[in-house]
């Protein structure tokens, strides 16, 4: 049994390998919330801007709540705004939006110059080179960024975007994927440069929105070079309804697959049938923004029963989402199997 450090537990189950004495409590997704910032003193808007204060609510994560790993990135358009996207950076109670669509005409892409250079990018480099240096090797240091399907809903519009996808306008949609697919491999292999551990790619070609077969004629094989240019442990998380492409996603060269609560656990890890790591899926609405910690504490242990080694919240938490919530995560996962 390998010895449970959250570095060496999250590793380990990230690569498929042995099993510890208890799940690991990880955050793909932000779990950043009002309650969090209060308690770090680590506020949005501030928190996707400055490095100093998005690694200390990142940080928090850990120490105050006591998961397992840290992520520095709580917003989806760190990219976009790289892009120029004009921004509406948010604040506490609101996550950022863009406003924005460069592409909407489908025009070629056109990548700006030294765009890991750029503010909303170079943040979160600094970031994990910071949490690197305070729990790099003890916990498992998360980084994220966007797949080349999620740039290109904010590059075109998602409506527009999707719009070209039901008009059967491949040639188009690819284009701008596959134009994309690079930003997503150099940001990925500068967040390891920086201190990440394994990297969080959010693709969000969920079935509420596209078909599997839109998933694996236009977007696998993008993702099947992506996963190999990318130079380290991989997370897929996709949204909503996914067990009817979860064999696609494990065939893309991905590590572990990051799902939610519209699926069951244990229907997930018969799909994917071990060919797969699987990360999830704490309901949000329901049971952590809504529930009560007991509620949290009985759902985490449902999944873990299920045969998780992973647990975590299904998505991005809502932000008035209360801590005790989320420590009932953690107290599950430190019951033990």
């Amino acid at each position: 049994m390998i010895k449970s450090t959250p570095h060496n537990l999250t590793m380990s189950y990230i690569y498929g390998g042995r099993r510890g004495e208890r799940p690991a409590a990880i955050t793909p997704t932000s779990v950043a919330c009002v309650e969090l910032m209060e308690a770090s003193q680590a506020f949005f808007p501030e928190a996707h801007l400055n490095p100093e204060t998005m690694a200390r609510l990142a940080l928090a994560g850990h120490e105050i709540l006591g998961f397992d790993s840290v992520m520095p990135e709580y917003s989806v358009h760190q990219e976009s705004a790289a892009f120029g996207v004009e921004m509406d950076w948010g604040g506490p109670t609101m996550m950022p939006d863009g406003k924005t669509f460069p592409y909407k005409d489908f025009s070629d892409i056109v990548i700006p110059e030294n765009i890991l250079e750029k503010p909303s990018m170079a943040v979160i480099l600094r970031a994990l080179e910071i949490l690197r240096r305070q729990v790099g090797g003890r916990v498992t240091v998360l980084g994220k960024v966007m797949g080349p399907w999620t740039l290109s809903y904010h590059m075109a519009g998602t409506q527009n975007f999707l719009t070209a996808v039901g008009r059967k306008k491949y040639d188009l949609v690819k284009k701008m994927v596959e134009a994309l697919a690079p930003v997503t491999v150099a940001f990925a292999n500068a967040q390891f440069k920086a201190g990440a551990d394994v990297v969080v790619v959010a693709d969000h070609a969920t079935g509420n929105l596209v078909g599997p077969y839109h998933y694996r004629d236009l977007l696998l094989p993008v993702h099947k070079i992506l996963f190999k240019e990318i130079n380290g442990p991989t997370i897929l998380h996709v949204c909503g309804r996914t067990l009817d492409r979860m064999d696609l996603f494990a065939q893309s060269g991905v590590d572990v697959y990051h799902f939610e609560s519209a699926n069951g656990a244990a229907e997930a890890l018969e799909k994917v049938n071990g060919s797969i790591t699987l990360a999830g899926n704490i309901n949000n609405p329901q049971v952590l923004l809504e529930g009560t910690p007991e509620d949290v504490y009985r759902e985490s242990r449902k999944v873990i029963e299920a045969g998780l080694t992973l647990v975590a919240p299904e998505c991005a938490i809502p932000l008035t989402t209360p801590l005790a919530n989320l420590k009932a995560i953690v107290e599950a996962a430190k019951e033990g199997f």
